[in-house]
């Protein structure tokens, strides 16, 4: 584990020094916005269409799964299918490299389930000391 965090740090840091020029960064970007994971999440089960889609995720607006979609597709992470009816039907499903997700996601997961009690109680001190005009500084 530590060894994949130097490895980070070292291609983080090239060739220019700046973080901002990283270039796992725009996919780290992705898996941590509100959506990406959540709709990649969802078709895990297999193909849906995109109303069925909306329907599993009821809070994200059409234009917002759309646009995530149309990521996802860019990334290679999902595919879409449209076929020949009338109307046309459109269904997504993950690609290889997007079920290759499931994994290093399911660890995030199980750590976020692991630590969720000391999260909560962090939180709360922090909460309590902010309150009390005593939040600590960084």
């Amino acid at each position: 584990m530590i060894e994949a965090v130097d490895a980070w740090r070292t291609l983080a840091l090239q060739p220019d020094g700046k973080l901002e020029n990283c270039p796992v960064r725009g996919v780290l970007d992705k898996v941590g916005d509100k959506w990406s994971m959540l709709i990649v999440l969802t078709l895990s089960g297999g193909k849906l269409r995109f109303n069925e889609l909306r329907r599993q995720i009821p809070d994200i607006s059409q234009k917002m799964l759309t646009q995530t979609l149309r990521e996802l597709q860019r990334d290679g992470l999902v595919a879409r299918h449209v076929h020949p009816t009338v109307p046309p039907s459109v269904d997504y499903e993950l690609t290889e490299l997007g079920a290759s997700l499931l994994v290093p996601f399911g660890h995030l997961v199980s750590w976020a389930e692991a630590s969720i009690g000391a999260i909560a109680r962090s939180r709360a001190q922090f909460d309590a000391r902010s309150q009390s005009g005593v939040a600590g500084t960084m």
